[in-house]
C-alpha cells in the first residue's frame, strides 16, 4: 500500500477541539504535532507555537475548525522557567549548541540579581538570535547560522512582564518569566546575564503557561496512547472545546433565524454589541458555539470564521 494511502487511513476523522499538550525534551513540535494528530487520527490539525526539541510544556495542539484559533493563541503571552549556565556561551544559545566562549562569573548575592531581574522587565527591543525559524530571503535563520553566516536582524518589541528568581548559586540560575508573544528566552538569559557581568546559555527551558490555558492540566502524549485504548470517545473527551480559547472576546447570542442567517453567511444585527471593528464570539440557540464575527456599522455582526461546516443547499438543523 502506498504512503499516502496510509496516511489517509490514519487520517480519516474530523476532530475539532484544543489538545493541551506537555511536550516532552528531544522532541521536535511538529514530531509531537504529528503523534498527537495520528492518536486523534486527525484529518486537520496544527500547533499553536512552537517548542524547540531542547524545551518541554505546554503545546497547544488545534484540531479542525480549532485550528482558526491557533492565531489568536500565538498572539498570547506565555509563562516559562529556564535554567542558564552562567560563564559558557554557546552558539546556539542552549544546550544543543557547542561552547563557544568561557567568562569568569563574579561572586553574586540575591540582591544583585534582583536588581538585574528589575532592570530586564518590561517593555523592550529583542533582537532574535541566528539560530530562529524566522526567514530571510525565504531562508530559515539557523539554516544560515548552520553554514556560519549571520545577517542582521530587526528588533522585535516584546514586554517581559515578570522575572522571578527561584534559585541561584555561582554559576547556575533557575528563573520564571511571564511574557509578550515573540519572547526568545535564550536572549532573555543572555541579557541577564551581561547584566550580572558574564555571559550565559540555557540548559534547561518549560513553558508552563499559555493563556488562556493557565488552569488547564497538560497531557502527555504517552498518557494520550494510554487512554486511546479505551477508545476514540475517550481520547476525544479529553479536547478542550474551540471556544475556550476565545473568552477573552464578547459574546453575542442570536435566535434561530439570525443563526441560520449567520451559517449563510449574511450580516445580522446583534444586541448588546461592543464598538465596529470589534471581534466577538456568536452562539445560537442553545449556546451551540457558531464562530467568530465582527462588529460592522449599524451593529450588523459579519461572520468572519465559522466554525460550523454547511453545504451550499444544506438545511440548517437548529
Amino acid at each position: 500500500m502506498s504512503s499516502n494511502a496510509s496516511q489517509r487511513r490514519r487520517f480519516d476523522r474530523d476532530v475539532d477541539g484544543i489538545l493541551v499538550l506537555d511536550k516532552s525534551t528531544g522532541m521536535t513540535s511538529n514530531a509531537a504535532l504529528q503523534e498527537a494528530r495520528g492518536l486523534f487520527r486527525a484529518l486537520k490539525a496544527g500547533h499553536a507555537g512552537s517548542l524547540d526539541p531542547l524545551a518541554s510544556g505546554m503545546l497547544p495542539i488545534c484540531f479542525g475548525h480549532a485550528t482558526k484559533v491557533c492565531a489568536f493563541l500565538l498572539e498570547a503571552h506565555k509563562t516559562y522557567r529556564f535554567e542558564a549556565r552562567l560563564g559558557e556561551r554557546t552558539d546556539t544559545g542552549d544546550a544543543d549548541g557547542s561552547i563557544v566562549e568561557r567568562r569568569g562569573v563574579p561572586v553574586l548575592d540575591e540582591g544583585q540579581i534582583q536588581l538585574a531581574l528589575l532592570a530586564a522587565t518590561g517593555e523592550q527591543l529583542q533582537v532574535p538570535p541566528m539560530y530562529s525559524a524566522l526567514k530571510h530571503q525565504g531562508q530559515r535563520l539557523y539554516e544560515l547560522a548552520r553554514r556560519g553566516e549571520e545577517v542582521e536582524r530587526a528588533p522585535r518589541s516584546i514586554v517581559i512582564e515578570s522575572l522571578r528568581l527561584l534559585h541561584f548559586d555561582q554559576h547556575e540560575l533557575t528563573i520564571e518569566v511571564h511574557c509578550s508573544k515573540g519572547t526568545y528566552v535564550r536572549t532573555l538569559a543572555e541579557n541577564i546575564a551581561s547584566r550580572l557581568g558574564t555571559i550565559a546559555h540555557l540548559t534547561a527551558l518549560r513553558r508552563l503557561q499559555v493563556s488562556p490555558f493557565e488552569e488547564q492540566s497538560m497531557l502527555t502524549l504517552a498518557h494520550l496512547a494510554e487512554v486511546a485504548k479505551s477508545g476514540l470517545h475517550a481520547i476525544d473527551a479529553l479536547l478542550v472545546a474551540p471556544d475556550q480559547a476565545l473568552m477573552h472576546l464578547p459574546a453575542v447570542s442570536f435566535d434561530a433565524s439570525g443563526t441560520e442567517a449567520l451559517l449563510r453567511g449574511q450580516g445580522t444585527v446583534g444586541i448588546a454589541v461592543p464598538g465596529i471593528g470589534a471581534w466577538v464570539r456568536m452562539y445560537g440557540p442553545e449556546q451551540r458555539f457558531l464562530g467568530l464575527g465582527e462588529i460592522a456599522p449599524g451593529a450588523v455582526i459579519q461572520p468572519r470564521r465559522l466554525f460550523v461546516d454547511l453545504a451550499p443547499n444544506e438545511p440548517i438543523n437548529l
